[in-house]
C-alpha cells in the first residue's frame, strides 16, 4: 500500500502520495471483520472513482474522521522522535550566522531539509489534532 520506499510524500499544500495515504489510513480504521469483507469484495478497484475525486490538501486532512487523525497524528509523532534534533534547534542553528557558517555546504544543505522536513509535520500536526 505504501509503496517501495515505505514512506508518504506530504507537501506544504497536499499529500503528494494521496491514493496511498486514503487507502493505508482507510484499512487500518477498518475492523478485521470489516478488511475480511473489503477484501472479499474487491473493494481495492471499488473506490478508485471516489478517491479520484478526493484529493488530500491540508484543509481535507483538517476534515478527516478521527480515527484516522489519531492515525496520522501518531505517526507524525513517531517519525519526529526518529530526529536527532527538534525543529527549534534547527531553527536556532539556522539563525545562528556564526555557527552556520561552521557548517560545509553539505551540512547546510542538510540542515535546510530538515527544517523544511520538520515544517511539514508540525503542519501536519496541526492540521489533525
Amino acid at each position: 500500500m505504501v509503496g517501495e520506499e515505505g514512506a508518504f510524500v506530504l507537501g506544504w499544500d497536499e499529500v503528494l502520495t494521496e491514493e496511498e495515504l486514503s487507502v493505508t489510513l482507510k484499512v487500518l480504521s477498518m475492523s478485521e471483520e470489516e478488511f475480511k469483507e473489503y477484501k472479499e469484495q474487491d473493494g481495492w478497484e471499488d473506490d478508485s472513482q471516489e478517491e479520484e475525486n478526493s484529493t488530500l490538501s491540508n484543509e481535507a486532512l483538517s476534515r478527516l474522521k478521527t480515527p484516522c487523525k489519531k492515525l496520522l497524528h501518531d505517526s507524525v509523532l513517531l517519525t519526529l522522535e526518529s530526529y536527532r534534533s527538534d525543529l527549534k534547534a534547527e531553527q536556532d542553528l539556522l539563525s545562528n550566522k556564526e555557527a552556520y557558517k561552521k557548517l560545509s555546504p553539505r551540512e547546510q544543505q542538510a540542515l535546510h531539509v530538515r527544517y523544511g522536513q520538520k515544517r511539514i509535520l508540525h503542519q501536519l500536526l496541526e492540521l489533525v489534532r
